[in-house]
């Protein structure tokens, strides 16, 4: 627990602060960071200057750099400012943020940890600009002292995939702030929503493969709407979809919202129709909203979350106590999933199972387990190297 030592300096870093499931977990984690304060002084570093989304605690030093998201400079600007901060510790979110941090404390004195929030093999993709993407990762992420990733898969595949030794990586999952969640659930849904809905979040990406979840909910015969929050590029392709379906009225995109909570917590049930996530935020704070969920099969998270089971070990439609997990990028299993988690008799019983499982991820033990790896890691950093021999990937915040 924090005590009575003198204060060294802990740098977080990331792209911005932008609407995103990454932005608002750095946010959430800094803002439980107050017990730590006695030992660290915190600054967060934004590589790129853009509209925040969330607030940061007032104690928290912010420097924001221009980088208009590119590396080399974002690089450069964040290894003066550690020459001149001089840092015990960096902590750094998403690739970009990870990299920079990287090349930026290389040869330096300061641990720097990076934590990966997706699955990078599935995230990238195959295209020539993500292959460039994966070997820039794959020479870079073995030179971070340590690793913090949000699940196992995302784990397994960083072994795999990116040279990332197992004894270097922590499995952490991100904080879910429960007391937050209930208080702004309680507030207007703005905006409003009438009558039945299903709800869905995330960015308008292909990834997201919202395109299946409407042509899931067309072929469900549910009654009501489906309510998708979030914005981004594939928002004229989705609403020509929707209009093909003739659902107009009945499939709403309102776009980024900034309380999705008041809305969460008046939906029938939650819809996960990803292709690829690293952990889901918004699949476990619709859970610990208290909603059913359906959700794919994909890499990494909700196999892990809903069912206590890597990816591999699923077939099929599997339901659950908080819902059902269905292959990815089928529609016809996500319908079936929908009508059986939609039924009134179980829908309550579901979503307390849902809200119960969330309860492991709670703000408070989280926080602790980021702060307890970021001490471990500075301290052994000033021992000899690591052993090339790991015993294993370390969970709950253990160092293996």
């Amino acid at each position: 627990m924090p005590g009575s030592h003198r204060r060294k300096r802990a740098v977080f870093i990331i792209n911005s602060l932008a609407g995103g499931g990454a932005e608002r977990i750095m946010t959430t984690l800094l803002r439980a960071s107050g017990p730590w304060r006695d030992r660290y002084d915190i600054s967060l570093v934004l590589l790129d200057r853009e509209r925040g989304a969330y607030p940061v605690p007032d104690w928290v030093d912010v420097i924001e750099f221009d980088s208009r998201h590119r590396l080399l400079p974002g690089v450069l600007a964040l290894r003066r400012l550690l020459a001149e901060l001089r840092p015990e510790v960096t902590l750094s979110f998403l690739t970009r943020a990870n990299v920079s941090n990287i090349a930026a404390t290389w040869g330096t004195q300061t641990t720097c940890i990076i934590s990966e929030r997706v699955n990078s093999s599935a995230h990238f993709g195959g295209r020539m600009r993500a292959l460039a993407s994966k070997l820039l990762l794959r020479l870079s992420y073995p030179r971070a002292d340590h690793v913090i990733a949000v699940s196992d898969g995302v784990a397994q595949d960083l072994v795999r995939n990116f040279a990332v030794r197992s004894n270097r990586i922590s499995i952490i999952p991100n904080p879910v702030d429960h007391a937050l969640i209930e208080t702004l659930g309680a507030k207007p849904m703005v905006p409003p929503v009438e009558g039945e809905f299903v709800a869905a979040t995330g960015r308008l990406v292909p990834n997201k493969n919202f395109a299946m979840l409407i042509e899931a909910f067309a072929q469900s015969g549910l009654p009501g709407s489906l309510v998708i929050l979030g914005e981004g590029p594939e928002r004229r392709r989705l609403e020509a979809q929707i209009a093909r379906f003739g659902l107009q009225g009945r499939v709403r995109l309102p776009g980024f919202v900034d309380n999705p909570f008041a809305i969460l917590k008046r939906a029938t049930l939650f819809a996960l129709p990803s292709n690829a996530e690293g952990f889901p935020n918004g699949l476990v704070e619709a859970m610990a909203c208290g909603l059913p969920v359906v959700a794919t099969n994909c890499a990494s998270g909700p196999s892990e979350i809903l069912l206590d089971r890597a990816r591999e070990a699923v077939q099929g439609l599997v339901p659950c106590a908080a819902g059902a997990v269905v292959p990815t990028n089928d529609p016809h299993a996500f319908a079936e999933a929908l009508r059986l988690v939609h039924d009134p008799a179980m829908r309550a019983l579901r979503g307390a199972a849902a809200s119960a499982i969330t309860r492991k991820f709670d703000i408070v033990p989280t926080t602790g387990r980021y702060w307890e790896t970021i001490e471990k890691i500075v301290t052994a950093s000033r021992r000899p190297p690591f052993s090339a021999h790991g015993s294993g990937i370390a969970t709950s915040g253990q160092v293996s």
